[in-house]
């Protein structure tokens, strides 16, 4: 006879493959419609710097290294070349206006003196010749001009004799004629010597005058020249200390040659060198501050040098007000140079992942924490704490701002 077959309870080998199958399933689709194929990269948590990005005020300004230079420095240019004789003072001396730094000597110079003092004298003694000679003439003139009157005098009183004669038919016509004509002649002649007593003394004073001038002239040339022998001794045009003297004893310096320098350290400034990516954005009246001494000072860009090298360019900076105690050349100074008024901003720290992003994008956290997706922002100004964020993030959310460069092209990390 036949007996039914009872069924065994339990779970069967078909349910087990059955759930297998299914859990493939399940995970296949969460694959494909939650995580959307991302490229995942794992890292460890305590291997990244996380921070939170925040509502703030932005203070556009950058950090330059200064260095302190004198206010004015003067450059120390040979007025006349020669040989170095003595160095009076040494680099780093104080020296004060008119004090000599260094003694030349110029041979050259010195037989150029010699000669225009020999010229100055020939030019004196030729001077003093002329104005005898003009004088004899003056005096012959003179003379001549006298014995003219006599000779009309005595003419004119033989012309009045005869004329009273010939009236009374007492002397011939041509005595009286001879006689008034030899009077009129003295009278021409007078006359003519009087026009030239008055040209040669139009002359001479015109002639004098000229050779007076070019005499001094010639004192004149002669002191210029003594002068450019004085200049051989090389002062200091202020007040200051000398910080450099390149030359040495036996040393020839030419004309104009630059020979050292004084710093002027009445007043200071401070010289920074701004990379070339601000050059548009420095300018001259802008402000800076920096810390010393527990207080706080601020300065002005007074002038900017347009010029780049090796990506920098030089600004100048003078103090407002008050300056720090015992500042000396060469001290470094770090200055926080303002370029634009505070403004209120959402606000991302710093971090190394610029480098490899150029702030395009970043990693940002899950509400867990236990994972970042790569997304797209947009940055604006930077500072050297914040990055000033236009798109991109909100207020709370947490990013990864250290370094990516293990992560490749991977979308997700997992934080483990």
């Amino acid at each position: 006879m036949d007996r039914p077959i009872e069924k065994k309870k339990g779970i069967k080998r078909k349910h087990i493959y059955l759930a297998i199958g299914i859990g493939l399933l399940l995970l296949i689709v969460y694959k494909a419609f939650f995580t959307g194929n991302l490229s995942t990269y794992r890292i460890d948590a305590d291997k990244v710097t996380i921070a939170t990005v925040e509502d703030g005020i932005f203070n556009n300004y950058i950090t330059v290294t200064g260095t302190v230079a004198p206010g004015a420095t003067i450059f120390l240019d040979a007025r006349e070349g020669g040989r170095v004789e003595e160095k009076v003072v040494e680099e780093g001396t104080m020296v004060k206006k008119g004090d000599v730094i260094l003694r030349l000597s110029n041979p050259d110079l010195n037989l150029s003196i010699l000669n225009s003092e020999a010229q100055l004298a020939e030019k004196s003694n030729f001077l003093r010749n002329t104005l005898v000679t003009m004088e004899q003439e003056r005096i012959q003139i003179k003379r001549e001009l006298l014995n003219l009157e006599f000779d009309i005098k005595r003419k004119k009183r033989v012309f009045e004799q005869n004329k009273t004669l010939y009236a009374d038919k007492l002397v011939p016509k041509d005595d009286f004629l001879n006689s008034k004509e030899d009077y009129e002649f003295a009278k021409r002649s007078y006359e003519l010597y009087l026009e030239r007593q008055k040209q040669d003394s139009v002359y001479r004073s015109i002639q004098v005058k000229q050779m007076n001038s070019n005499l001094h002239n010639m004192e004149l040339n002669l002191q210029l020249v003594r002068q450019r022998k004085e200049n051989l001794n090389v002062k200091a045009p202020v007040d200051g200390q000398l910080s450099s003297l390149d030359v040495e004893i036996g040393q020839s310096v030419p004309k104009g040659g630059r020979i050292g320098q004084i710093n002027v350290l009445t007043s200071f400034k401070v010289v920074a060198q701004i990379d070339e990516h601000y050059i548009d954005k420095v300018r001259t009246g802008l402000t800076a501050t920096l810390d010393r001494q527990g207080k706080t000072f601020d300065l002005r860009i007074r002038k900017v040098f347009p010029e780049v090298r090796n990506g920098r360019f030089t600004v100048e900076m003078v103090f407002k007000g008050e300056k720090p105690a015992n500042m000396h050349t060469g001290q470094t100074y770090y200055i926080r140079l303002q370029l634009g008024n505070p403004q209120k901003a959402l606000l991302l720290p710093r971090g190394s992942f610029f480098q490899q992003t150029g702030g395009q994008w970043i990693f940002v956290l899950s509400d867990d924490g236990k994972y970042a997706l790569k997304r797209n922002i947009k940055i604006g100004r930077q500072n050297p704490k914040y990055y000033e964020l236009l798109e991109g993030l909100k207020p709370g959310e947490k990013v990864i701002v250290s370094d990516y460069s293990n992560f490749g092209d991977n979308q997700r990390l997992e934080l483990n």
